[in-house]
């Protein structure tokens, strides 16, 4: 018994950390009703590499229960398709105005549902630690952020606003995940 147990412990020893297999590829979504942004990378040395990117548009003359079926859909379809084991949103923010604030968790709701139904396991990361990590200054311009997220995962063009934030989300969760950090990702 004590040898089956040596062996055992051997075998588990030597075989990749769950952790780096379970988050190989990560899912970021940056909320918003009219203009959602997502992105997925492939975590992977020497750098990471970016699968897909986009912006979920919704016309200004679509009902809001249409915007958030599109949302979801298209998250449930980007989900199906790369496969990703967690996704990384945006932290909640401080709205002055209570409407914005009601419509960008409705946005925020659609596509944690996606993520939820397809077993992802699911991250909030706060804009200033995403701007913190990949620019180095919390706050940090949009466009300085989409040319360091252009930089880090080598893309030919600059992603555009929405989708940039999407994967620095997932940047940010991949490189924090890859270190012991201070305080642990706050999961939702």
């Amino acid at each position: 018994v004590l040898f089956r147990s040596r062996a055992v412990a051997a075998e588990i020893a030597s075989a990749p950390s769950h952790a780096a297999r379970e988050h190989e590829v990560i899912l970021g979504v940056d909320p918003s009703l009219r203009g959602t942004g997502y992105g997925v990378i492939r975590v992977a040395k020497p750098q990471p590499t970016a699968l897909a990117q986009g912006t979920i548009v919704c016309p200004a003359a679509w009902a809001r229960s249409r915007c958030l079926a599109k949302i979801h859909e298209v998250l449930r379809d980007v989900i199906a398709q790369h496969q990703p084991t967690v996704c990384v949103v945006e932290g909640l923010f401080f709205a002055q105005n209570l409407q914005t604030a009601l419509i960008m968790g409705e946005a925020r709701g659609a596509a944690l549902v996606a993520a939820a139904t397809a077993g992802l396991e699911i991250f909030e990361i706060a804009p200033r630690k995403v701007k913190q990590a990949i620019v180095g200054y919390g706050a940090a311009q949009k466009l300085a952020v989409a040319k360091m997220v252009q930089r880090r995962l080598n893309l030919a063009e600059l992603p555009a606003p929405d989708a940039a934030d999407a994967l620095a989300l997932a940047l940010t969760h991949a490189q924090t995940a890859s270190r012991h950090a201070l305080t642990a990702p706050k999961r939702v």
